[in-house]
């Protein structure tokens, strides 16, 4: 379980709170207006911000005493965060060993994750010689090889049309049950929480509220909530 224990996360004059837990395997959404503070949320998760108070527990370990790496989870940004000067290949071998010298053990592992993302045959090419949608798979095969048990995505869709997104949403889905990982997806879109499932954490007004069965949520959303719809 994850459980965000009393947490205040401080920049300059802007706060937010966050006190609830999430239930290891869960698939969360974490909506709210722009700024409200859901990328705050995730990079203090990540360990990129500090807490000014509180606690983050996994599995009922404090992990907010702990630098970004030594944390078990991966994180995904709009962007992606791939090299272009590195093949697909070397993209998502990097999740496994950064020194990219793989055993032939190692490679076929790095050959399966981008099986597994629909990138079969596309090991050689760089970042700059596919599409958006696949430089998305290339980002999911790494932390897919990388086997953290938490997985957080900060709108990493954004910039695809909304069919590929819905794409990208069901092979999320997906690679999140086969591998149990629990997901924290930041989305700027109703549209993609509702396709996700699981359960959605509203963000607005300086708070992180609890989740919500997403379904329940949007069949009588909080007042907050309409307002940033525009209900």
């Amino acid at each position: 379980m994850l459980t965000l224990d009393g947490c205040r996360i401080v920049q300059g004059d802007f706060a937010l709170t966050a006190d609830f837990a999430v239930n290891a395997g869960a698939r969360v959404s974490i909506i709210g207006p722009s700024g409200a503070g859901k990328s705050t949320l995730l990079a203090a998760i990540a360990g990129f911000l500090p807490l000014a108070g509180g606690r983050i527990l996994w599995t009922g370990k404090d992990i907010a005493v702990q630098p970004p790496g030594a944390r078990p989870l991966s994180i995904i940004f709009q962007d992606n965060n791939l090299f272009p000067h590195l093949t697909a290949f070397q993209n998502v071998a990097l999740g496994l060993k950064p020194s990219l010298r793989l055993a032939e053990s190692e490679a076929a592992q790095v050959r399966d994750a981008l099986a597994r993302t629909g990138l079969a045959g596309l090991e050689d090419r760089k970042p700059s010689e596919l599409s958006g949608g696949q430089q998305s798979r290339v980002a999911l095969a790494r932390v897919l090889l990388r086997g953290r048990p938490i997985l957080l995505m900060d709108e990493p869709f954004a910039a695809l049309g909304p069919a590929l997104r819905a794409e990208m949403l069901d092979l999320v889905k997906t690679l999140a049950a086969e591998t149990g990982a629990t997901l924290l997806m930041v989305s700027h879109d109703p549209a993609d929480a509702k396709r996700l499932g699981g359960q959605t954490v509203v963000v607005a007004e300086g708070r992180a509220e609890p989740p919500v069965e997403t379904g329940l949520l949007f069949a009588d959303p909080p007042q907050v909530l309409r307002d940033y719809l525009g209900d």
